[in-house]
């Protein structure tokens, strides 16, 4: 069986988060460790990777709770935290 690289989340990536939402924000760790707070949208595909942390946000059904506790620097939709 073959998988789209396109849509399917590579789970080598250096860290998955879980999210509710198809847009979110990154700024890395925050503070001084951090990078400039990024949006970032998932379009079609289930999952979105920031380009400067390479932070994997991959989109969870109601069932599975969101680990954005565990996640300093992510942001789910328009409003933030």
């Amino acid at each position: 069986m073959t998988t789209d690289t396109a849509t399917t989340p590579d789970p080598s990536a250096p860290e998955i988060i879980r999210v509710h939402t198809r847009r979110v924000a990154c700024d890395g760790v925050g503070g001084a460790l951090g990078h400039p707070r990024v949006y970032l949208e998932m379009g079609e595909a289930d999952f979105v990777e920031c380009g400067y942390c390479d932070r994997r946000f991959v989109l969870a059904g109601p069932e599975v709770p969101e680990e954005e506790q565990l996640a300093p620097g992510v942001y789910e939709g328009a409003g933030g935290h």
